[in-house]
């Protein structure tokens, strides 16, 4: 026990970026350790929540796969033998949020694959034995009592804007039963800009309109995880009884995470059918728009609209003045008007870094002892800060697709004719012929040795969307070119 953490931090330390890793974990150290709970010194309160909340079940796993039981809680203490060693540490933190990397996902379609997984998905279970313990008949990773909401999220500290008005006002008619209801909600919307949030609110809203609802909230990661140790255990019937007699109210995040999983899709396809026939909410949240998740099936793409589809876009100006302002009041952050109007012109991206980049500055002024006025916010900030990108070149916008609708740049370029490919090279030809005059000749050289008619046709289809007020398109290529000041 006593080299565990050690033997998991450098575990931990491959799997960061070196950033990241020694700005928030290098500087732990044990507390004390035993065969029920760590404790890790902290040097304060924010490490403590951005640790909770960005990194718990990352290391959790990672003491997992040393050998320490499953059900090991790891709490954190303040210290300041911790904070001293945290202010001997080079005083630049990095500019990129802390980021939980994803478990592999299992490839679809076999139970060969349900195997593959098994090692991933069986640790999540909270009763889940080490290898060399007796075998006990197992019990599921869906045995933990509770709805899996985050008692963080709210609509009370949810700040509504013109870029999130809509989803808002759906999440909180879907959350009453005293209004009308959009079922499902589908939600969609860029990394960081509140989906989680809106989701968690949606489930505390009704269950304090009525606490006898069942109401689970799951990301579609953790559904197929849950799927695939019932298929292994031979719990299906259980997991069936869970999912579609045993809630009220499904809330499920991250929904284009089943892209590509059948059997799974399979089983959430008629899931969804059994909750919408018995009228029960559905609420889910994706990064892209229905029709744009690859390898989705469309029977469930189309189940996806028959409510209401809402978009999340970045937040403007005065609304990421308010969320900082609001953040600020949450953590207890002294926050000059002049300050949060410099961090959010400075910071555009989505909420999650704009929140990062306050918590940042606030551990730097903790740890200097010094208050956050402008002069110390740019002093702080040099060098992490995002740069703002400038659409130059056609390569520009290409990357700026790509990270919108999360594809490669060799698939914009290949000849791949799947809408998931094929959609995003359109909206990028259109956007290089509009915004930069590039004529069609080339821009078939620079998507791939494609025909100059078929950037023309391209070209003209997407014109025709936005011109017929498609409201995918609009959004999409309003989001790119605000992203690309252009």
């Amino acid at each position: 026990m006593e080299d565990l953490w050690e033997r998991a931090l450098q575990d931990l330390k491959g799997k960061l970026s070196s950033e990241n890793f020694e700005t928030w974990l290098a500087p732990l150290a044990v507390d004390r350790i035993d065969e029920a709970t760590l404790t890790l010194r902290v040097p304060n309160k924010f490490y403590a929540d951005w640790l909770q909340t960005h990194y718990l079940d990352l290391v959790r796993d990672a003491l997992r796969s040393h050998g320490a039981p499953s059900s090991m809680r790891v709490d954190f203490s303040v210290s300041e033998q911790s904070r001293a060693r945290v202010n001997s540490r080079p005083s630049e933190l990095p500019a990129a949020m802390p980021t939980r990397p994803r478990a592999p996902s299992p490839m679809p379609g076999s139970l060969s694959a349900v195997q593959a997984s098994a090692a991933h998905a069986a640790p999540q279970g909270p009763s889940a034995a080490p290898a060399s313990a007796p075998q006990a008949a197992p019990q599921g990773p869906y045995v933990t009592p509770g709805s899996g909401l985050n008692p963080r999220y709210s609509f009370e500290n949810f700040v509504v804007g013109p870029s999130n008005q809509l989803a808002h006002a759906a999440a909180v008619a879907a959350a009453s039963s005293r209004q009308k209801r959009y079922n499902p909600l589908f939600i969609y919307g860029g990394v960081g800009l509140g989906k989680t949030h809106l989701v968690n609110a949606v489930g505390h809203r009704a269950l304090a309109d009525n606490p006898n609802l069942r109401i689970l909230f799951v990301s579609a990661e953790r559904f197929t995880n849950e799927f695939i140790w019932a298929l292994q255990n031979h719990r299906i019937n259980e997991f069936r009884e869970r999912y579609r007699n045993g809630c009220d109210v499904l809330l499920m995040d991250d929904i284009q995470l089943l892209a590509g999983r059948e059997q799974t899709q399979e089983e959430f396809f008629h899931t969804f059918n059994a909750l919408y026939h018995a009228d029960r909410q559905i609420v889910v949240t994706s990064d892209v728009y229905p029709q744009q998740i690859p390898e989705m099936e469309e029977r469930l793409i189309s189940r996806f609209q028959w409510g209401l589809v809402a978009d999340i876009q970045a937040p403007e100006l005065d609304t990421r003045i308010a969320i900082l302002k609001a953040k600020a009041e949450q953590e207890h952050i002294t926050l000059a008007d002049d300050v949060a109007l410099f961090l959010a012109q400075v910071v555009k991206s989505n909420v999650r870094e704009l929140e990062g980049t306050l918590l940042r500055l606030a551990v730097k002024a903790e740890l200097a002892n010094r208050s956050i006025d402008l002069e110390f916010a740019k002093e702080a900030l040099r060098g992490v800060l995002p740069k703002s990108e400038t659409a130059t070149t056609v390569e520009d916008i290409q990357r700026a697709v790509c990270d919108y609708y999360s594809i490669r740049l060799a698939d914009l370029k290949s000849h791949r004719r799947h809408r998931a490919v094929s959609f995003p090279r359109m909206v990028a030809m259109y956007l290089c012929r509009q915004r930069l005059g590039t004529s069609f000749p080339e821009l078939g050289d620079r998507f791939g040795g494609k025909d100059h008619t078929t950037v023309m046709s391209a070209v003209r289809k997407i014109d025709g969307l936005i011109k017929n007020e498609d409201p995918a398109v609009i959004n999409a290529v309003e989001a790119i070119e605000r992203k690309l000041n252009l």
